[in-house]
């Protein structure tokens, strides 16, 4: 595992002031396009590394019954507080602190209709067995939505350094910030706003998402065919992908568990 971790839930504390309606139903329909439903009445939605709890709130208010965990105890209060502020009193979401790392935690689960993991098996410093694990989770007919960082070769070596940099010391991140701003934040900005004129992507905020990307520790990475493979080879076919190319950032994969075998 790495020599450091980065404090995600600490980000994400700080982005739950930016959590506006608009926000959540962009998040909605990332959900609704992505799995193929309109709505997830009767479906049983666990959000492994729940963070904010964006999307433990989105898949609630589409009617799925939620069980939010994250390991990072941070991460867990940013997703109590979203709770508290949108639905205090709901029986349908269920928030813990979970390691999807943690073979007695996961083996008390049950399986579930939809398991949702969207950028967080790769900073678990054992990324395959966080993907096997939570594949482990999901019933027969039911889908796995899972992002997962974009294998770049050495570039990726490069953004590994990167994030070292970062949480070693508090010293070298505004110059950290000066040099990648330009392309991480200010050009994805002018990006969507010619591609998407302005739409939100999936709810997320450029500003923190690129201080998770730079100080993103654990990290690894794996290209699409790796991770279409490993699911193939655990009785999962294909049912939606979304690759970034060549470029960093995370492929996106919907994968369905065959009913029988």
């Amino acid at each position: 595992m790495d020599e450091a971790r980065f404090g995600f839930g600490k980000n994400w504390r700080n982005f739950l002031s930016a959590i506006s309606e608009e926000r959540v139903k962009a998040a909605e329909r990332t959900l609704q396009e992505m799995l193929g439903l309109d709505d997830f009445h009767g479906r049983r939605f666990p959000d492994i590394g729940s963070g904010s709890g964006l999307f433990s709130l989105a898949a609630r208010r589409l009617g799925a019954e939620v069980y939010s965990f994250d390991y990072d105890e941070d991460s867990v209060t940013c997703t109590r507080t979203l709770k508290q502020a949108h639905r205090p009193d709901d029986a349908g979401w269920t928030v813990q602190q979970g390691d999807i790392l943690d073979q007695d935690y996961v083996s008390q689960l049950d399986q579930y209709d939809i398991v949702y993991s969207w950028g967080v098996l790769h900073h678990t410093g054992v990324m395959w067995k966080a993907i096997d694990n939570a594949a482990r989770l999901v019933g027969p007919g039911g889908q796995l939505f899972i992002a997962i960082y974009n294998d770049q070769g050495w570039i990726s070596h490069y953004w590994l350094t990167v994030k070292r940099l970062w949480n070693a010391s508090a010293l070298p991140r505004p110059a950290i910030l000066l040099l990648h701003a330009p392309y991480l934040y200010f050009g994805r900005a002018l990006l969507r706003f010619v591609r998407a004129k302005g739409r939100l992507d999936r709810g997320m905020s450029l500003w923190y998402d690129m201080i998770d990307w730079l100080g993103g520790l654990p990290f690894e990475v794996a290209q699409a065919e790796e991770v279409i493979n490993f699911a193939i080879n655990r009785s999962f076919e294909v049912r939606k992908l979304k690759t970034c190319g060549k470029r960093h950032g995370c492929n996106e994969f919907v994968f369905e568990r065959r009913a029988h075998g």
